[in-house]
């Protein structure tokens, strides 16, 4: 679990074992079963997440309808950050779509880790970067990518999320409607089959 962690963290900034040591003394290891709201909205988020085990979903609402703006699996980072960074009320929901593991840093232990090492505020920075240019490329596909293309790139990209993740969740996430996404995904298996 914590190996899986460092090769993460290595990709953002090299820790030595003795820093190492001090962030995994202060991560939470956390169990959730599936279909669990681990943050709802008006809540603070009090977690920094990286998932060891399942999926997760970050969504908000726009009127009724459910707005998916992050599918987390293995080895991502989940938090309704603008929340976690601010100590303010999420605007975010975030709910297990499978049984998850989590590796949680909280705010008060991050907090901690500033003091006691002097690159974690560097390392918690470029962390940061990384979630808020995955929801800036979210925004942007949403906007200026054809509906078939950010369902190839999406089938290129996360192969084993389609198998995993409802088909009405991948839809909202990736801004189809249910129907088109079905069409499109079964013409995905018939052209699979096709050429097998």
């Amino acid at each position: 679990m914590e190996n899986a962690l460092r090769q993460l963290l290595d990709k953002y900034l090299v820790l030595s074992d003795e820093d190492l040591m001090l962030i995994n003394n202060q991560l939470e290891f956390r169990e959730f079963p599936r279909r669990t709201l681990i943050v709802r909205e008006g809540e603070t988020e009090n977690y920094l997440s990286f998932v060891v085990s399942g999926i997760l979903r970050k969504y908000f609402y726009k009127g009724r309808q459910e707005v998916i703006t992050q599918l987390a699996s293995e080895g991502t980072f989940i938090s309704s950050s603008v929340s976690f960074f601010s100590a303010m009320p999420s605007q975010y929901f975030i709910e297990t779509l499978e049984p998850v593991t989590l590796l949680s840093l909280s705010r008060e232990s991050l907090h901690k880790l500033y003091i006691q090492i002097p690159k974690m505020e560097k390392l918690a920075r470029l962390i940061i970067t990384d979630l808020y240019l995955q929801k800036e490329k979210w925004e942007q596909d949403a906007i200026t990518l054809s509906i078939k293309e950010r369902f190839s790139r999406f089938v290129d990209d996360y192969p084993e999320l389609l198998k995993r993740v409802p088909q009405k969740y991948i839809a909202s996430y990736l801004n189809i409607k249910p129907e088109t996404f079905s069409r499109l995904k079964h013409s995905l298996n018939h052209s699979t089959a096709v050429t097998a």
